[in-house]
This record gives structure tokens, sequence and C-alpha cells, in this order.
């Protein structure tokens, strides 16, 4: 077991490193800027926030070039990716032109771009920006969702991963629950 202080002494690398176990849905956040410009990144800082109302969170670096277009635009989609898409993923998070040209989409709520295969997209009305450090929170409230069966791309210690159901006795009834009490 490693460990480390974080008394701002520390080495940035092991806070990335404790934070890699820690596995994630890979998801390409797009927007259309005011001029129409279609922009996208990919993301796994994605999380739902809250069900009534709707609303979602993820999060940007502040140095990000495209950082006061996401703001700007005022709404964002959230294409959470499927486990066949791990190649779209690296094609978003790789600096380059329009990013667009090489996957299909569709327009969504809004003109927002929505990528083709994806396993759900959120649709959302920008509701608020946070600052986090060296980061900008984005909160949306979703006005239009969208989703589909299939395996979810994964992201953990740094590779893409897949899942796997494991054969759990008695956990089927808890879930069972956990959903009614939502309704």
């Amino acid at each position: 077991m490693n460990e480390a202080l974080l008394d701002g002494q520390h080495d940035g690398r092991q806070l990335r490193q404790a934070l890699a176990r820690f596995a994630t849905g890979v998801t390409v956040i797009t927007t259309r800027t005011q001029q129409g410009l279609r922009l996208g990144l990919t993301a796994n800082s994605f999380s739902a926030l809250s069900l009534d109302p709707a609303l979602v969170l993820w999060s940007m670096v502040k140095r990000s070039g495209t950082l006061a277009d996401f703001v700007a635009s005022g709404q964002f989609a959230v294409n959470v990716l499927s486990l066949e898409q791990a190649d779209v993923s690296h094609h978003f998070a790789t600096a380059r032109g329009d990013r667009f040209t090489q996957h299909d989409f569709t327009e969504g709520w809004g003109g927002l771009p929505l990528l083709a295969g994806a396993l759900a997209s959120f649709e959302c009305q920008l509701d608020r920006t946070i600052d986090g450090g060296d980061h900008l929170l984005f909160m949306g409230r979703v006005m239009r969702i969208r989703w589909s069966d299939g395996q979810p791309l994964v992201f953990s210690a740094g590779r893409y991963c897949s899942t796997q159901v494991l054969p759990s006795a008695g956990i089927q009834a808890d879930v069972d629950a956990v959903w009614h009490g939502l309704g």
C-alpha cells in the first residue's frame, strides 16, 4: 500500500495514481458554439447530481483553450461511450481540428452534436459553473435523454477496460428496493 501526505510539497502524480484506482465510465462532452462550431472532448469526470430536478455535472481543466466556448454556448451534451468506442474516446482526447469529420453524429436538442453508437446521451442546458481549483465544474439541467443497451467503456488505472457482471446472491432484491424507493 502506497501512502502520501498531501501537504503542498507532495508530487501531484501520487494523487493521480490514487485517483486512477476509481474506475469511471468514459464520455465525450459536446457543444455547439454561438458561431455554430462543433466542439467535443473526452471526459471521465461525469456524474449524476440530482433526479429532481434532473441535474448532471462534469469538469474541465481551466487551461483548456475551449473553456470559454463551452461556458458561452450555454448548453452541452454528454455522450456515454460504448465498449466499441475506445477509438472515439482517443480521437476526442487528442488535439486536432474538427473532431467530428471522422465520426458519425446527429443533431440533438439545440443543435448539440450526439455521437452515433453512444450508450446514452444527456442533452443539457448549462445551469451554472462552479470554481473547482484547477477545474471548472459544469452543472447542467437535463433537457432530453436517450439510451440503449450495451457494454460501457470503462477507464481505470490509465487503461480502457470492460465490465463483468458478477453473480451475487441476494443483490437483485437490494437493487429492486433502491429503484422502488426512487419512484
